[in-house]
């Protein structure tokens, strides 16, 4: 009993008031505050609510698979037509492409680009045609050089540390 009457002097009035206004403010704030808050969103007055619902008995039209994700067409069906336009007018380029190497009879597209770009007669691109060969062998006789050269050097270059390596293997050995 001594305990609760130290502990009850001990209660200095001004917190206990603090605390006492504190809820009071707080509780007043909540339940007297904006009321628009919780409220309803307002309803459009002329229109009626949404009512469309599925009907299981009726049967509605559904797409017909044709591949893609989900077996069903990857493209708006909207857009259709413009498809098969792209579709057409890419196929169109493909064959005129085609039809324009074969007329000039190149081998490689740079090699079309060139031609187109310069004009160049056909003797001038059969000219130029041996030409690139011939740099092309040139440059594969030089690789070739090179290649063997270098392998010279690495076989002398391995003699020389294998006949190092064995005077240290007998070196070892002894000691």
């Amino acid at each position: 009993m001594k305990k609760a009457m130290n502990w009850l002097k001990s209660i200095r009035p001004l917190k206990v008031l603090t605390v006492l206004f504190a809820g009071i403010f707080l509780f007043l704030t909540q339940a007297c505050g904006d009321p628009g808050v919780a409220t309803q969103p307002p309803q459009p007055d002329n229109q009626p609510g949404y009512t469309k619902r599925y009907d299981p008995t009726k049967d509605y039209p559904l797409s017909s698979p044709e591949g893609g994700i989900n077996n069903f067409s990857d493209v708006d069906p909207r857009a259709k037509s413009d498809e098969k336009a792209a579709s057409d007018k890419a196929d169109a380029f493909a064959r005129n492409a085609e039809k324009r190497i074969d007329e000039k009879g190149v081998e490689s597209p740079g090699e079309y680009i060139r031609n187109f770009k310069e004009g160049t007669p056909l003797g001038e691109r059969v000219k130029n045609l041996g030409e690139d060969v011939g740099s092309s062998a040139e440059e594969v006789r030089k690789g070739v050089v090179k290649g063997t050269q270098r392998g010279i050097e690495n076989l002398k270059g391995n003699t020389q540390n294998a006949a190092e390596d064995a005077g240290n293997a007998v070196k070892k050995a002894v000691d």
